[in-house]
């Protein structure tokens, strides 16, 4: 009994909620509007009518379109959904229309039946004029793809000094209308007369922006830093991309989405030119090298105190931001008396989006003969500021070093001048201390053969021979006869020397998946007597099919075609790539079994 109540009560409610929800939409007010593409057209355009209702009607009249022929329509779309609790809904008629004169027009009204009452719109007035010459109504999918792709090159600054950091941006800038899939480079640019280094870039993130006034969303593309190597005007090449779209079009699915056509588009940034000043000729030190950017300049040693005959390292380093891999390093002025061995070349840079920054050194290694003082002098190191336009001279701290023990040169406790030759004064009573005098006679009497060493090897050197010739010849024996070890290893030599210059190329996408592609091609080749370029894939299955190749290895060998395909439309990693070759090499090592 209970039960039933409860039933009864809950029915009530859900009447009533009902009943309320349905109060609510009519206290809305019915709207049932018409909606032009376009109040003034030429002749040779389309005009777009949309009819308009928030209610479900019946009984829909179109007006009769006077001047006008109907090329497409009625299309109807349906759109609903609830809020908050509350029900939206839109109901929509669109008619394409072209006039058939030039002139005023009126579209009429329309007219439905809603809840029992008929509503119309209002009329409104269209001028048709002459034909225009680029109808906006018929653009293509190219032509909306061209207006919605602009590939940006960004040049940080058009008017740089010799061999001062330039820094290009390569944005692609996408309308919001359409949708890119992906994309491919076609040509990049050489950069020629530029020392040009690359900025990884390890994330395209999506970035709100503006292009002409309009709002595009856009992705950095490719950075690269250029150091001008000439100077006057310019030319940085272009970079050159294929973009695959999807284009809205004016049709609509079953559920009233937008459909998409697909297209790819080419775009390229244009040529750059920029205005390379040469650096001053006035206040240029004579020792100036090439240097250009802000940098600090040190000598140092790694001791100042040792004996003769010990080693020591003098470490001739320059830091700071600007061309760190485009000049010479200065070189110290050292004592002749001072051993120098060739310096060994240190460096630790990385390239941003200003320049490269860090450090470049020399370390040089010394080795002392004599006891004495020797002083280091200090060197000088002249660069250029793009900032100040000024040339800069940094000089180092006078290093002296100290041999406390060793022999003597001239005279102990002597500075000795850098460039000067220095002999060296022997003692008195020392005039033949280099004459040994502990003897190691060994007897000139020349011994006979027989019976020598020599002479007993020579006996029996041939009897140990033997053993060893038999385990060989056993041995290469054992090896000719595995047939299945031989050819196993013959298939992979096969693999290596075909794959060779796929090998050299790892890390390099398009070279190494063209390479890999062209490798495979001349393997069928070789080993099928057949010209494999002119097959399709599924040829090539075909043919390995009446050789009795296994169908798991026939797979494999078309995967990695239509992986090579992919990687010219798709990135790839090198974790990728070395899966590929990895697989190239045992899919060619079992095809070489079977074949």
């Amino acid at each position: 009994m209970k039960s039933i109540k409860g039933n009864i009560v809950l029915f009530l409610g859900l009447v009533l909620f009902a009943g309320t929800v349905s109060h609510a939409q009519d206290e809305e007010g019915v709207t049932f509007t018409m909606n032009l593409s376009k109040e003034k057209l030429g002749i040779n355009e389309r005009l777009r009518v949309d009819f308009t209702m928030n209610k479900d009607g019946d009984n829909f009249s179109p007006p009769s379109f006077d001047g006008f022929r109907v090329v497409m329509g009625p299309s109807q779309s349906i759109s609903s959904s609830w809020i908050n609790g509350k029900r939206t809904f839109s109901k929509t008629y669109t008619y394409i229309l072209t006039p058939i004169a030039r002139g005023n027009f009126t579209i009429q009204q329309a007219t439905i039946d809603i809840a029992g009452e008929t509503y119309k719109t209002t009329p409104k007035e269209v001028e048709v004029t002459a034909a225009v010459d680029k109808p906006n109504d018929q653009k293509t999918v190219d032509d909306v793809a061209d207006e919605s792709l602009h590939l940006v090159a960004e040049v940080s600054k058009g008017n740089p000094y010799l061999n001062e950091a330039v820094t290009v941006v390569y944005k692609l800038y996408v309308s919001p209308d359409i949708k890119v899939t992906n994309y491919r480079p076609l040509d990049n640019p050489t950069y020629n007369n530029f020392w040009s280094q690359d900025i990884p870039v390890t994330e395209h993130t999506v970035l709100n922006g503006t292009y002409e006034g309009k709002p595009y969303r856009y992705v950095v593309l490719k950075r690269v830093v250029l150091y001008p190597q000439k100077a006057g005007k310019l030319d940085i090449e272009p970079l050159s991309l294929e973009i695959f779209v999807d284009v809205p079009t004016n049709r609509r699915d079953f559920f009233g989405g937008r459909i998409y056509t697909q297209t790819s588009k080419t775009v390229s940034a244009g040529k750059r030119t920029i205005n390379v000043k040469a650096l001053p000729e006035a206040g240029k030190p004579a020792n100036f090298s090439g240097a250009v950017g802000e940098f600090d300049f040190s000598v140092t040693t790694s001791k100042t105190e040792l004996n003769a005959a010990e080693s020591l390292q003098a470490r001739v380093e320059i830091s700071g931001k600007g061309n760190l891999k485009l000049f010479q390093l200065p070189e110290p002025v050292l004592p002749s008396a001072l051993e120098v061995y060739e310096p060994e070349y240190d460096e630790n840079i990385r390239t941003y989006s200003t320049g490269m920054e860090g450090k470049v050194a020399n370390n040089y290694t010394i080795v002392p003969s004599f006891r004495g003082k020797y002083p280091i002098p200090s060197i000088a190191f002249s660069y250029f500021d793009p900032k100040t336009e000024q040339y800069v001279t940094l000089n180092s701290d006078e290093i002296n070093i100290e041999v406390i023990d060793g022999p003597a040169g001239s005279s102990d406790n002597t500075n000795i001048a850098p460039g000067v030759n220095k002999q060296l004064v022997v003692p008195t009573g020392k005039q033949f201390h280099f004459i040994k005098t502990d003897a190691n006679l060994v007897s000139t009497n020349i011994t006979c053969f027989f019976g020598s060493r020599a002479f007993y090897l020579l006996l029996f050197l041939p009897l140990l021979l033997i053993p060893l010739a038999i385990l060989i010849f056993k041995k290469r024996e054992a090896i000719a006869s595995d047939v299945v070890g031989n050819r196993i290893k013959q298939a992979n030599k096969l693999a290596k020397k075909y794959l060779s210059t796929a090998k050299k190329n790892l890390g390099n996408k398009e070279a190494f998946y063209v390479a890999l592609e062209k490798s495979l091609h001349n393997y069928l080749k070789a080993k099928l007597h057949i010209e494999t370029t002119e097959f399709s894939k599924e040829k090539i299955t075909m043919i390995l099919g009446e050789k009795n190749v296994a169908q798991e290895d026939t797979k494999g060998f078309i995967d990695l075609l239509t992986s090579c395909e992919m990687a010219r439309y798709s990135p790839f990693s090198n974790v990728q790539m070395q899966n590929d070759y990895d697989k190239a090499s045992d899919v060619i090592s079992k095809l070489d079994k079977q074949l």
